[in-house]
């Protein structure tokens, strides 16, 4: 999660002498490892997809982004088992949509001898060899890849999910509030054009959104809640709650140890007065069953909105049996 939402584009390399678990090293250092070219094409599409690019076809997740192929290319002079690797790769990119770069561009050449990668080659001369000659075998699957009808023009804004993960330190994304808001606690905090959505027993991580209201915030002060002034009904009977006043949704919250520690609220630039219920992650995740934003904190329980509503508030006990861990989340319906 970036404090600039949107920012975010992944960026992967393959190479057919390199592999999942192989450095492409040779000699002193070489494991046994298969390399990417020793892959069937099956097993090569499968890696591809576990490694990269399921992040960009895996769609309203916290991960989501797009994934850029920023490395990939091949030699002229390559031996058969390259080249099935290159063709299979092409394939693949032209199959997922994805952008790439191939390096190197530019080499050079004597007597079409020396750099064999470059896709454009020159020698002392001038003269030019190209990945477009027809003695070159790569030109087939370079032309399919640069005449694939993938998808151009503007993208528009799909909805973002951020997952906040605060195991052992903070992870404070906002830019408008105090850094330390709640010194010596673990603090998460949502990206400023986010609401919190969701939480995690023992405090373990939260979940983002601007799903529902796209820039939700209004100018003004952040506010720490640490008592129960702001509570408007009991929706966590025999549970302490912290909630947000009146026109104000969460967008963090810290804990000591496991423990509760505050609530930080956002103004919001819309009247904030939904229904409201309430989430339990004591005894089992209460999560939407599409599982729209992904497992923010495997492992752990899990209370999460739905995304026409917003987090207003959590309820924990330090009653005999329990230890102040996050317990409940107050989720109020979104204006519209």
């Amino acid at each position: 999660t970036l404090v600039r939402s949107h920012k975010l584009v992944y960026a992967a390399h393959y190479y057919g002498y390199t592999g999942p678990r192989h450095s492409g090293a040779t000699g002193i250092g070489e494991t046994t490892d298969p390399r990417y070219r020793d892959l069937s094409r099956a097993e090569l599409f499968a890696e591809m997809h576990r490694s990269s690019a399921y992040v960009a076809d895996t769609p309203d997740r916290h991960f989501t982004a797009p994934v850029w192929i920023s490395e990939f290319g091949v030699a002229k002079d390559a031996d058969a088992t390259d080249r099935a690797w290159f063709t299979n790769t092409v394939d693949f990119l032209v199959e997922h949509d994805l952008d790439f770069a191939y390096w190197p561009v530019v080499g050079f050449h004597d007597g079409d001898r020396g750099n064999q990668w470059g896709l454009v080659r020159y020698d002392g001369n001038g003269e030019r060899r190209s990945v477009l000659d027809p003695d070159d075998w790569r030109s087939t699957a370079w032309r399919a890849l640069t005449s694939a009808p993938g998808r151009q023009g503007v993208v528009e804004p799909v909805r973002t999910w951020s997952m906040l993960k605060a195991t052992h330190a903070d992870a404070n994304r906002s830019l408008r509030a105090a850094a330390d808001w709640d010194g010596g606690a673990r603090k998460l905090t949502c990206p400023d054009d986010q609401r919190l959505i969701g939480i995690s027993q023992r405090g373990q991580g939260g979940l983002c959104t601007d799903a529902g209201a796209a820039g939700l915030g209004a100018p003004g002060a952040l506010s720490k809640v640490t008592s129960e002034a702001g509570v408007t009904t009991d929706w966590a009977r025999g549970f302490t709650k912290y909630q947000c006043s009146q026109g104000q949704f969460m967008t963090g919250y810290s804990v000591r140890g496991d423990r509760v520690s505050a609530v930080l609220c956002a103004p919001a630039r819309v009247a904030l007065a939904g229904e409201g219920r309430t989430l339990w992650d004591d005894r089992g995740d209460s999560r939407p069953a599409s599982g729209e934003g992904g497992d923010y904190a495997k492992g752990y329980h899990k209370a999460q909105c739905r995304a026409d509503e917003y987090a207003a508030g959590i309820a924990f006990s330090t009653a005999i049996g329990r230890s102040g861990t996050p317990d409940a989340l107050y989720c109020r319906r979104l204006p519209g």
